[in-house]
């Protein structure tokens, strides 16, 4: 009798062996299949988050300061004395570059021209600025970035105004204290009012339209004095992708009591903020 059950055992233990075998090789199986989907998945999503970084900015390098103004550009500016050698209107035109350690990144030139009449003053500066982490934010985005601190430190609204002075008619009437056909020093007649002197107009400090892809105009007149003649300071900064570039040009007439006019002033430094933008798009 015994030897009839180890008979069945032995005959029974290769079945159990093989349906073992199948359930765990079925397990592994199914483990493997849902190991894969997860991975899959995995790569996906990890994929789908990763931005590209930004392209770097437009401008990889800065061109001479010194070089950068026609010098066309700069007699009308900086009118030299009649007197002047030649070589020191050379030197100048020639102007004075400012200390940089690299000069791909800052670069300035400053000009001065002196007269028995005023003094102007006029500084170009390049800067270059570059993101450290494109894929939080581009170089143009910098660049935008420190436009708008130096905006907001010239107290200036942002986006801002946009505003465009009306030109002053000039004045035909009479001076004042004369009429018509009156000898000098007459009284104007009863019910009439003398016509006040009149002065350029103040165009102040603005944001600009036109001059790169953003810009503004600082315009400063110093305090008056007894003395002390004013000074007036116009500072011009645009950007253009990722370089911003400042135009700071300054008349200072000899004499008290002459005020350099605003829209002369202005005038001739955004035709030279102009001639820089251009000379960044060719």
């Amino acid at each position: 009798m015994g030897h009839v059950q180890r008979t069945a055992v032995r005959q029974l233990l290769p079945g159990i062996a093989l349906l073992t075998a199948l359930a765990a090789g079925a397990a592994g199986l199914a483990g493997c299949t849902g190991g894969s989907g997860a991975g899959a998945a995995g790569d996906d999503k990890g994929g789908s988050n990763a931005a590209p970084p930004a392209q770097p900015g437009k401008y990889r390098s800065l061109p001479s300061p010194c070089k950068a103004v026609d010098v066309k550009r700069l007699r009308g500016l900086l009118p030299a004395a009649e007197n002047l050698p030649p070589e020191e209107r050379d030197a100048l035109y020639a102007g004075t570059a400012d200390a940089s350690y690299d000069a791909d990144r800052h670069v300035g030139c400053r000009w001065t021209a002196q007269s028995s009449d005023e003094t102007r003053l006029l500084s170009v500066g390049f800067e270059r600025v570059v993101s450290y982490d494109r894929a939080l934010a581009s170089d143009d985005d910098k660049a935008r970035q420190v436009f708008v601190r130096q905006l907001t430190d010239a107290r200036l609204p942002f986006p801002g105004p946009v505003t465009t002075a009306a030109p002053t008619p000039t004045p035909t009437a009479p001076a004042s204290g004369t009429t018509p056909g009156a000898p000098a020093g007459s009284a104007p007649p009863a019910g009439t009012t003398p016509s006040p002197a009149t002065s350029p107009p103040e165009l102040g400090s603005r944001v600009l339209e036109g001059l790169g892809n953003e810009a503004f105009l600082d315009d400063k007149l110093s305090a008056a004095g007894a003395t002390a003649a004013q000074a007036r300071t116009v500072r011009i900064v645009f950007r253009t992708s990722n370089v911003l570039v400042t135009v700071e040009y300054s008349v200072q007439p000899a004499l008290p009591g002459i005020v350099p006019p605003s829209p002369e002033t202005q005038d001739r430094a955004r035709q030279l903020a102009q001639d820089l933008a251009e000379r960044f798009n060719q």
